[in-house]
């Protein structure tokens, strides 16, 4: 009996051994792309409601229930009541915040830096002025508002508030002439980069979350890029949208063509291949293929090494 027990003592640690070693040797990106799904359900941003119909599906919509069904079963969520809509665009946003926290920072043999990555929003103090080239608009801001002819005339069409920012802090110079000395007090007295000339940190990326893109407000994503390019002094930071839109159709509407957008990234992209494989839509799927064949759309665990580049 002893034996026996013993026995099973043994298999149960070796389970446990190899289940550990297998999380120790899983990539970063994959591991953070699960923590990411499983976020998105513990949440209740990715639910099924009593109906059947998922939090992200459009319930006038057949194909998008389908579509949307055949992930929220590869993620296994669960069924609860659909949350309000600000609340899981706000958690959207959280999360998406959270897997950049998550993984980003860590590719440092990539592009190194100090990097800060947080919601913007419309009530933290930091905006987007706060950086080095959008330090003007604070200026513009404070001209339209005290002169109403200006204001008129200008709109305020020049200030976004983009949903999550990566920024980086301005570099010292003793790390700057490590291991070679590069600048001393007569040369690089303008840099943006360089933390003795006194600057804003520097923006480098702006991500738009939109859970859905079923309403006027996901084509603010486009106001935010076409503003964050007409405004800018100096170098552009990466603008992206992430979201969990089903139907192909709606996310070409943003993501086909150029020169606003780098590009569009799904929260689950392998996912939904497979569920509009499975739907039986043709015509989706051409699409789907057209958009991520053109480089139009990726995957979110694609999203950290893009913006290495």
């Amino acid at each position: 009996m002893e034996t026996l027990f013993l026995l099973l003592l043994l298999k149960q640690l070796d389970l446990k051994s190899e289940r550990c070693l297998k999380k120790m040797n899983e990539a970063l990106l994959a591991a953070a792309r699960k923590k990411y799904h499983r976020s998105l359900l513990e949440n209740g941003v990715l639910t099924v409601d009593a109906k059947g119909i998922p939090s992200n599906a459009d319930s006038s919509s057949k194909l998008s229930i389908r579509i949307a069904k055949g992930i929220a079963d590869s993620l296994m969520a669960e069924t609860h009541e659909k949350a309000v809509g600000q609340t899981s665009g706000a958690k959207f946003e959280q999360l998406n915040m959270q897997f950049l926290t998550d993984t980003f920072p860590k590719l440092q043999g990539l592009r190194p830096g100090s990097w800060h990555i947080i919601k913007l929003g419309n009530r933290n103090s930091i905006k987007t002025s706060s950086f080095a080239q959008y330090e003007h608009l604070e200026y513009l801001n404070q001209l339209t508002e005290a002169d109403a002819k200006l204001a008129a005339s200008m709109g305020n069409d020049y200030m976004v508030a983009p949903d999550v920012v990566i920024y980086r802090d301005l570099v010292p110079d003793s790390e700057i002439n490590s291991p070679v000395v590069i600048v001393d007090d007569t040369v690089s007295k303008m840099a943006d980069i360089r933390q003795k000339n006194g600057g804003l940190p520097i923006l480098h990326a702006s991500i738009s979350a939109k859970w859905t893109m079923r309403s006027d407000r996901a084509q603010n994503s486009r106001t935010e890029a076409l503003g964050l390019i007409r405004n800018r002094k100096g170098h552009l930071p990466h603008i992206v949208v992430v979201t969990g839109e089903p139907l192909p159709g709606r996310l070409a509407s943003l993501a086909l063509g150029t020169g606003d957008i780098d590009c569009m990234y799904h929260f689950a992209l392998y996912e939904l291949i497979d569920a509009v494989k499975s739907a039986g839509a043709e015509d989706s799927l051409e699409m789907l293929n057209v958009l991520i064949d053109g480089k139009r759309l990726k995957d979110i665990s694609d999203l950290p090494l893009d913006l290495t580049v």
